[in-house]
């Protein structure tokens, strides 16, 4: 059963707030306690934070406790929490907070089975999540009834193999009307059938860009280049300085021995200085 709007909104704050101020010296934990407390007390929310506090504190992540949270949490949003938790560390935890904040919102502002579907499925082909357990976990979201879960577990097998805008055309309101053909259910609309007939054979993240132009559909955020240095401590900063200059001497003495007459004072200088 879908959440009530109140409960989309205060998600959405709870993941927007918790990226943005992820770059304070606090831990996760601490984040998530003074969140709460700006949380309103009227939805389910303060309650999960609470669970994902107390599982933090035993696993370091609050994956498991989503998880364990399938009435409040779908299981796209655990699997997203999942993979941006994997020790190897490739999929940016901020960034999938954001894909969860932009997902809650569609739904918040009123939301339908192609485009949260067409989201989902973006979002795993752009950060490469895995389509097997991606596409299951998709499957399993509540909006979706049996014809949609069926088709998502048909895709789950034939990606890779079969043209997307082709498996999106022929289940679309166009195709039957061209076709007269109306043997399996109809899940898309005649303005979806017409996108992806213009898109066969191109490249999926044209579709997708055509359908969120044309239909509204929410983008999937896309990983921005930043600048590092602003994250490091001046200290480490120092370090990787010095680091530096002695690596410079020693490829110096490798190859010709270090000149140290850079390094003598010049009396003339020195006694224009004084």
């Amino acid at each position: 059963m879908p959440l009530d709007r109140e409960e989309y909104i205060e998600q959405a704050y709870l993941f927007k707030t918790l990226r943005e101020r992820m770059r304070q010296d606090m831990s996760t934990q601490d984040l998530l306690k003074s969140i709460r407390q700006e949380i309103l007390a009227t939805t389910m929310l303060p309650f999960a934070v609470d669970f994902m506090v107390g599982e933090l504190l035993m696993t370091g992540g609050f994956a498991t406790a989503m998880a364990r949270l399938p009435h409040y949490f779908t299981p796209f949003q655990t699997y997203v929490v999942q993979e941006a938790e994997k020790a190897e560390g490739r999929f940016d935890f901020r960034i999938a907070l954001e894909i969860l904040q932009r997902e809650v919102e569609y739904r918040a502002a009123g939301t339908s089975p192609q485009g949260i579907f067409l989201y989902q499925f973006e979002t795993i082909c752009r950060n490469r999540l895995g389509y097997d357990r991606g596409l299951d976990a998709v499957a399993a979201d509540p909006i979706f009834d049996e014809n949609w879960s069926e088709w998502i577990r048909i895709v789950r097998r034939q990606v890779g193999l079969v043209d997307f805008a082709d498996m999106i055309y022929v289940r679309s309101e166009l195709y039957r009307t061209k076709s007269g053909k109306a043997e399996r259910p109809i899940l898309f609309g005649e303005k979806e059938g017409r996108i992806a007939a213009a898109n066969r054979r191109k490249d999926p993240l044209f579709l997708f860009s055509a359908l969120q132009r044309h239909l509204g559909y929410p983008t999937v955020p896309r990983p921005r280049p930043e600048e590092t240095d602003q994250y490091l401590l001046p200290a480490m900063q120092r370090r990787i300085e010095r680091l530096e200059t002695r690596l410079k001497l020693l490829e110096e003495e490798q190859r010709e021995g270090i000149n140290l007459t850079r390094f003598y004072v010049n009396k003339n200088e020195e006694n224009e200085q004084r």
